[in-house]
């Protein structure tokens, strides 16, 4: 990734030797391994952050004007406050000003500000990129500001300014693992009561290969969408209107039995909904036991749901989840992010990825895609880095403790949103 101190510093002409301060923060990206298509404001996910940032520096300037530099793309863009508000063409910004909006609406800032924004996220293959720009900022913007402001706190007001900006409801789920992860430990983040449980990973021995399909994702919203009504309408149907009522309060029997009352279709939506809310728990329970034959088919079921049940895979997806499922050395893979194309996760032994890198070679002559592989680790939320970080700001500011990994949970946010598209930047390897 570019050193963005320096980067800061040379385009807004900013010498070493004066005052102006200059605040950096990190955001990471994430996975979801589980129960990212669940039922809306109920969901259950298997979690962590990885170790791709975006970093976002900020220093201020003597006038009015709100300026943003995108390094790795070249771009420039610029407001004011007064003018705070969605564009968009200014694509990546925007996710600047969600967190500019934050802290404007608690009176800051009194002048104008300089941003830089760099990053390794891939983009638009479903990693969170545009939560760890909105994050990222968020996290400069409190540090530059010395605001006492806690992590509940901070993620009501970026849901909020979220909703405000794009104009629809979201998740705070992403903004919670960015704000909460801890190195190598995975997540298990109830969406009703917003408690974070983690879990130290068993997995030294294993790599995570994140592996971006190029498959193109066309119409990808109305299907979303189109699955939402049909799990609302399954929900509606097996509970008879009655009020307060989740999947959680049925089991897949109950789905066979009102097999009669259900419509096929949405049928096979609500029972990917029960089954995957039983699979996170099991998974849970797995980690903490080390239960590698366990934990691979519970994997190996997820996908086989989402491909079957709730029907958001695509055949190149399938493919490649299907070889690597064949390698001795591969304790699992499924999809990860929205589907329909996007990509898929392996979790994998370091001597059967020479195997795994074989095996893709038939998938570009295949299906004419060729594909990206990213290798990641579990890592640490969001921070004030190092080389911009404001000396007395450290214990404030920091929202996590890498030595720390005991088993332990979190109660955070309440209320939740339904997850909708964000707002991604260009599809650019290197940003």
């Amino acid at each position: 990734m570019l050193d963005i101190g320096p980067i800061h510093r040379k385009e807004y002409e900013l010498d070493a030797d004066r005052s102006e301060p200059v605040v950096i923060a990190e955001a990471p990206g994430r996975i979801h391994y589980l129960g990212e298509h669940g039922e809306p404001k109920a969901g259950l996910f298997l979690s962590s952050a990885i170790d791709r940032y975006i970093r976002v520096a900020v220093s201020p300037r003597k006038d009015n004007s709100l300026r943003f530099f995108a390094a790795d793309l070249g771009e420039r863009k610029r407001t004011t406050l007064v003018n705070l508000k969605y564009k968009r063409e200014d694509r990546w910004a925007n996710h600047i000003k969600v967190a500019i909006h934050v802290f404007a609406e608690l009176g800051y800032p009194a002048k104008g500000l300089n941003f830089t924004l760099v990053g390794n996220i891939p983009q638009q293959v479903g990693l969170a990129s545009s939560t760890a720009i909105e994050v990222a900022a968020a996290i400069a913007l409190k540090g530059f500001f010395q605001v006492s402001m806690g992590e509940k706190e901070l993620l009501n007001r970026l849901t909020a300014s979220q909703t405000v900006f794009f104009g629809k409801k979201t998740t705070p789920i992403d903004y919670i693992i960015a704000l909460h992860a801890k190195k190598d430990q995975f997540l298990i983040i109830d969406e009703v009561t917003q408690e974070v449980r983690r879990v130290k990973s068993p997995l030294s021995k294993y790599k995570i290969l994140i592996m971006d399909s190029r498959v193109p994702r066309l119409g990808v919203e109305d299907e979303l969408k189109q699955r939402r009504q049909d799990i609302r309408k399954g929900l509606e149907l097996l509970s008879y209107k009655r009020q307060g009522v989740s999947f959680r309060d049925f089991a897949a029997a109950d789905l066979v039995e009102s097999m009669g009352n259900l419509p096929e279709e949405i049928r096979r939506r609500s029972m990917h909904i029960v089954q995957e809310l039983r699979r996170v728990n099991e998974a849970e329970e797995s980690l903490h036991k080390a239960d590698f034959g366990s934990l691979s088919k519970i994997i190996t079921h997820s996908h086989e749901s989402l491909r079957d049940l709730y029907e958001v895979s695509c055949p190149e997806v399938d493919w490649l989840v299907k070889r690597a499922q064949e390698i001795d050395g591969v304790l699992g893979s499924r999809m990860t992010g929205r589907g329909f194309g996007g990509c898929t996760y392996t979790i994998i032994r370091e001597d059967a990825i020479p195997e795994y890198r074989k095996r893709l070679e038939d998938y570009e002559r295949i299906f004419g895609f060729h594909p990206i592989i990213y290798e990641v680790k579990l890592s640490t939320g969001s921070r004030i880095t190092p080389t911009g970080q404001p000396q007395k700001a450290e214990a404030e500011i920091r929202t996590e403790n890498e030595n720390s990994f005991d088993d332990e949970k979190d109660t955070v946010l309440p209320d939740a949103g339904e997850p909708e598209e964000t707002y991604p930047l260009p599809n650019t390897e290197n940003f």
